[in-house]
């Protein structure tokens, strides 16, 4: 039976026309499905359905998202991340870290840590990412100096003297959620390309559903950074919350929203 199946141009080619028919002919697709952004029931032979295809270095995954959950896209994952979803882990709470592709050439490792941050009387959802050492300027000879921020801002990211506003989105950025989870912070394909992780999770990232509830109804995530040691890892909202002031005031805060992907 025909499936009502969303598929776009850049999955179907990476697919493969044949394939692309067959999904949608209904041979080789689920009628049921668990979304793989919200987890919940959906059925492509009754309501729109996204497919949404994972791709590792060695590893592809097809899977299915209801198309108000997620647009039909490719998701550049890390190959264990992307077996590890196959094996069905889940992910560990409170942060992760993994090598950041493009950035530095001593491949740099990133922390992420997810939490509400109270701006203009609401709670904003916030992921704060802080390097485990200096950043390199790529290509740049060893100088000892650290170009995280100034790279950030290059990609236009907003220096944050304060946390009194809502920083400005940077546009062909995006927050992945999936199955739930965080599973990657995206940014914009080189050459006019599909978006590609510019952070990715070892393990998707729980959030708390709170956090969850904030991302689904502002449909946006305010993404903080600051260079190594400025923030540190916090084990409360309010410490977090004190730390970026801290790191604000010093001028060492860099900031912008960008939009939700999934739910």
């Amino acid at each position: 039976m025909p499936r009502m199946l969303d598929l776009s141009d850049e999955v179907r080619a990476e697919i493969g026309d044949e394939e692309a028919d067959r999904l949608l002919a209904g041979e080789n697709a689920p009628g049921a499905y668990d979304c793989t952004s919200c987890r919940t029931p959906g059925d492509s032979e009754r309501e729109r359905t996204s497919t949404v295809l994972f791709v590792g270095d060695e590893t592809a995954v097809l899977a299915f998202a209801h198309a108000t959950c997620l647009p039909s896209q490719i998701v550049e994952v890390a190959e264990e991340q992307l077996q590890g979803a196959v094996r069905s882990i889940t992910g560990e709470a409170g942060g992760a870290a993994r090598t950041v592709p493009d950035l530095p050439p001593e491949q740099a490792v990133l922390g992420v840590t997810s939490g509400l941050v109270l701006i203009e009387n609401e709670l904003q959802p916030a992921l704060v990412v802080e390097p485990t050492g200096p950043i390199a300027r790529p290509s740049a000879a060893p100088s000892g100096g650290d170009d995280f921020l100034p790279l950030l801002i290059e990609q236009g990211f907003t220096p944050m003297t304060s946390l009194a506003g809502v920083p400005p989105t940077v546009h062909g950025w995006s927050v992945l959620l999936a199955m739930g989870q965080l599973h990657a912070i995206l940014q914009p394909g080189t050459g006019g390309g599909p978006q590609v992780a510019w952070w990715q999770a070892h393990q998707p990232l729980q959030v708390t559903e709170g956090w969850r509830a904030a991302a689904n109804k502002l449909q946006s995530v305010l993404l903080f950074a600051a260079p190594a040691g400025a923030i540190g890892r916090q084990p409360r909202e309010d410490l977090l919350r004190d730390a970026l002031d801290r790191s604000a005031a010093r001028g060492q805060l860099v900031a912008c929203a960008m939009p939700l992907a999934g739910t």
